[in-house]
Parts: structure tokens; C-alpha cells; sequence
């Protein structure tokens, strides 16, 4: 198979290639992994490879399943591979090999995916960018000096880059969503449940992680969402099963539909026009399709959902840390984890149980409102970002910021960091690249990524739909209009022809 070939189809297709015969597995692996080979000294994607792994097990076992042999990659977070080391793309924790496969790894490896390996990362899935100290920063495929998003960074990066189809990413405020905007890529969020967490977690970040893929075609991404979903022993959520396959809802008429669209920040200060022109131009498709379409939006109080967020991000932080340091054995050092990290876990210690509490009651409160806006409208369509891929280091906190929680980091006091104001006055901008994407994590509603328009300087711009809790259905069957009316499987970033034929050096892996 020549790398043409290979980056022209998506996984279904690959996976019917060797089910066919046309193809096998050994074959799959070794033109994925040329790929990766030729691209990822240029993206920085891929920061572990499994591909040895992935070829003895082809070798001794054809794989069955709806994927079989179809080369994919792990976020390497809350997807622990046993045997393997899961990094949180932290210093602190990135050689500490894993005892046992997680639930959901184990229903992606049933699909019988061949894994390649593992993806960078913002340290402990943090942030909507992926530069970590770790592993330094990933790179967009569509244009090498921008970012790919985050916290599923190196995944999108993957995909977009044509080294796998398929590819592995987690949701705790955009972190599949975000990536997928800003690589031209699809990216479903499912709600909140569907898909297993466990067995050491119920629900991450209290219920508002939820993990799935990146994928580049609709019918790739509602495959594995058949093959993965359903509860797990001791699950909090039972969500009611889909009505038929999730897969043969692309294919279906989602009928005339109430859609809301605006592009009102519902947390951060101002959207980019390219954004709003990718909303208009979703939009006028839309009422070509005879939905009915006005709008509308949600009220939130942004302010209060920053603080809240960031208060229950600090905690959550603060208990990672402590969790580590008995899985460890000895207690973190400063200089192994990056100054936010250090500062939110310092915070932790400072915010009372009385405060914690109020934050979470706060952010039930923002996901409850957002969620009864539904009873009115069965799909809200915002821009995905409030701009288009931004520039490498153009996020990351300010240099006077870096600065400032570095010499808090120093001092060791959570409740000075709190007293000075540092991380309330970061929450005050804290969304401004992400204004929709993270309430509807907390509402637990199933929410998409679509790849609709380009910009001017050719870098792709998301349009983001959201429906009901449970109605992941009503938003594939919209995608698959969508794709049909505005195809983007084929539209390639210009790596991808770039990294055709010669080999380049090769890249800092593990």
C-alpha cells in the first residue's frame, strides 16, 4: 500500500481493505509507521511507540473486530496500556509503567485496532494547547508554526497528519472538540456516561470527562462509539442504549430539526470573524436543509463559571498530586511538574471544603440552565473557537504570569498564590480561546466538532453542535448531512503531500 493510498481512505475502509484480502495488518502497521516516520519530526505528535508490540500481535493473531488492523493512537492520560508507561505529559509521573489495561482500552483494543503508540500532551490535560516541558511543544499539521489544540493535542495531530485514522482523545472542558477545530477534523463529545471511565474512576473531574476519538470521517467516529459504549461494574450513570448502531445514523435523515445558533460568548469576551463567518455559512446550510433556525442562546454567568471551574480544576489537581505521592512513594518536586501545575496544587490545599463545595454546586447550577435551554431546541450551533489555530506560545500564560507563579511556586503557599490573586485573575480570561465548549461538559450533553470552513490563510475553523443528554444519534445524523453537503475527507493539510517519499531524522520518542 503506498502512502497515497493509505491516507485516502479512513478506518472503515481500511478495515474492509483487510477483511477483503486487498491488505493485511503487517502491512497497515508498516505504511503507518513510515508515516510516522516522515511526519512526526515535524508535528511532534507521537511521544511513545507501540508499533513493535502492534506487529508481533498481528503476526501471532489476525485481528478480528470492526476495526482489524487499522493502526490508531492513544492520548497517553486516562488511557493506561499494561505494560506501558502513561505519562500525563508530566515529568513527575512519565516513566511509571501501568499494571493493568483501563475498561475503555480494553473495548478499543476488542475493536482490534492496531496501537502505535502514545500522543503528547498538555501536562495532566490542563490546557486548550498542547506545549508541555515534557515533551515540547505539538505542531499543526496545517500550518507548523500554529497549534493544534489541546488537551487532545497530539492526537488531532496525528490524524490530520495522515499517520493514523483514528486516534484517541479525552473531554473535560473541549479537550476532544478544541483539537478537532483546529485541525480540520471531526470530533464528537458524547454525553456524559455513555462510555466507560473506570475501574479506578467513576466520573473524572466530576463527571465532566468524558473520552472518544478524533476522527476525519463521521462514519469512523460513530463506529467506535458502537464498540465502546454501554455502563461498566459500578458506573454511576446508566444511559438509556442507543435505539439501532450509532454507525447507521450518518446515513439517516435527521428530519426538520429546531436548531439555535449564535455566536455570543457565553464565557469568554469576543469571537474572531472567520468564526462567525464559519457559523453563517453552517447556518445558511442549515435552512437549505429545511430546519428551522433562529437565534438564540443560553444564559450563563461566565464570571462565576470561571472561578468555579478553575476552584474545582485546583482540587482535582491537589488530589492527582497527593494520589501520586502514594502510588510514588515520596512527595512531588517542584521542578518535576510545570509552574500552573505546581501553583493549582499549592492552591488546592488553601480552598476550604465549604468553597469547593460551592463551586461544584456553581457549575451544576451553569450545566442545569444550559441544559433546560433544550426543552426548547433540540440542536445549538456556536463557532467551536473564538478563533481560528493561534500561534505556538501565544496562549500559554504571559511571561509576567510564568514569572509570578514561579516565585509563588518557590514561596510554597497555596494561600499566598490565593491571597495575590494570581489564578483568579487568569480565570478572567482563562475561556477566551474556549467560550462555549466547556459548559456542556458540565450539562453532561453530547456535543460535536464540525470540520465546515477554512479560513483565508487556509487553517481550518470548527462549527460546534450540541444536542440533548442521550441524542448522539440526532447529532450524527446531522453530521452525515453535513459531510454529504460539504464533503472535507479529502481536504488534506499540505504536510501530508510533503511527506510523501524520503525519510526524515528521527523523532525524540521514548
Amino acid at each position: 500500500m503506498t502512502h497515497d493510498e493509505y491516507v485516502s481512505q479512513d478506518g472503515t475502509a481500511l478495515a474492509g481493505l483487510l477483511r477483503s484480502g486487498e491488505v493485511t495488518a503487517l502491512e497497515l502497521i508498516d505504511v503507518a509507521a513510515e508515516r510516522l516516520e516522515l511526519v512526526n519530526p515535524l508535528v511532534n505528535a507521537v511521544v511513545y511507540r507501540m508499533d513493535d508490540e502492534a506487529r508481533v500481535a498481528v503476526v501471532g493473531s489476525p485481528p478480528s473486530g470492526v476495526f482489524a488492523g487499522v493502526p490508531f493512537v492513544a492520548k497517553d492520560l486516562q488511557s493506561n496500556y499494561a505494560g506501558h508507561p502513561t505519562s500525563f505529559g508530566s515529568r513527575l509521573v512519565a516513566n511509571h509503567v501501568q499494571e493493568a489495561d483501563t475498561e475503555l482500552v480494553r473495548r478499543v483494543r476488542a475493536t482490534g485496532v492496531s496501537v502505535l503508540g502514545k500522543t503528547n500532551l498538555p501536562e495532566f490535560g490542563l490546557l486548550p494547547y498542547t506545549e508541555p516541558e515534557l515533551w515540547g511543544p505539538c505542531r499543526n499539521p496545517w500550518s507548523l508554526d500554529r497549534t493544534p489544540g489541546g488537551s487532545s493535542g497530539g492526537s488531532a495531530a496525528s490524524v490530520a497528519a495522515g499517520i493514523v485514522p483514528i486516534a484517541g482523545g479525552g473531554d473535560g472542558a473541549g479537550s476532544i472538540r478544541i483539537p478537532a477545530s483546529c485541525c480540520g477534523l471531526f470530533g464528537l463529545k458524547p454525553t456524559r456516561g455513555r462510555v466507560p471511565a473506570g475501574p479506578l474512576r467513576g466520573e473524572p473531574w466530576h463527571g465532566a470527562v468524558i473520552e472518544h476519538v478524533l476522527t476525519r470521517s463521521v462514519r469512523d467516529s460513530a463506529a467506535m462509539l458502537d464498540a465502546t459504549h454501554g455502563p461498566e461494574p459500578g458506573a454511576p450513570y446508566r444511559i438509556a442504549p442507543p435505539a439501532r448502531p450509532f454507525v447507521r445514523e450518518p446515513e439517516e435523515d435527521p428530519g426538520r430539526l429546531r436548531i439555535a445558533w449564535t455566536n455570543e460568548p457565553i464565557l469568554g469576551r469576543a469571537v474572531h470573524a472567520d468564526c462567525a463567518a464559519a457559523v453563517a455559512e453552517a447556518v445558511a446550510m442549515l435552512e437549505e436543509f429545511g430546519h428551522e433556525v433562529a437565534e438564540r442562546s443560553p444564559r450563563v454567568d461566565g464570571s462565576a463559571f470561571a472561578r468555579a471551574y478553575l476552584n474545582m480544576m485546583a482540587g482535582e489537581v491537589g488530589a492527582d498530586l497527593e494520589e501520586w505521592q502514594r502510588v510514588l512513594g515520596r512527595k512531588p518536586r517542584r521542578g518535576e511538574l510545570e509552574p500552573l501545575t505546581w501553583a493549582l496544587g499549592l492552591v488546592s490545599g488553601a480552598i476550604s471544603a465549604r468553597a469547593l463545595a460551592e463551586s461544584l454546586r456553581a457549575l451544576e447550577s451553569c450545566g442545569r440552565a444550559v441544559a433546560g435551554f433544550f426543552t426548547e431546541w433540540d440542536i445549538l450551533v456556536t463557532p467551536t473557537l473564538a478563533e481560528p489555530p493561534p500561534k505556538l506560545g501565544a496562549l500559554p500564560p504571559s511571561r509576567m504570569e510564568q514569572l509570578q507563579l514561579r516565585l509563588l511556586g518557590l514561596i510554597g503557599s497555596g494561600r499566598l498564590i490565593k491571597m495575590a490573586g494570581l489564578i483568579d485573575r487568569m480565570s478572567d480570561g482563562a475561556f477566551d480561546f474556549t467560550p462555549w465548549t466547556p459548559v456542556f461538559n458540565f450539562s453532561g450533553q453530547p456535543a460535536m466538532s464540525v470540520p465546515l470552513h477554512w479560513n483565508a490563510d487556509g487553517l481550518p475553523v470548527g462549527v460546534h453542535f450540541v444536542a440533548r443528554v442521550g441524542h448522539e444519534a440526532t447529532l450524527l445524523r446531522l453530521a452525515g448531512q453535513l459531510e454529504r453537503a460539504r464533503p472535507w475527507f479529502k481536504r488534506l493539510p499540505p504536510v501530508v503531500a510533503d511527506c510523501s517519499t524520503a525519510p526524515s531524522p528521527a523523532t525524540r520518542l521514548r
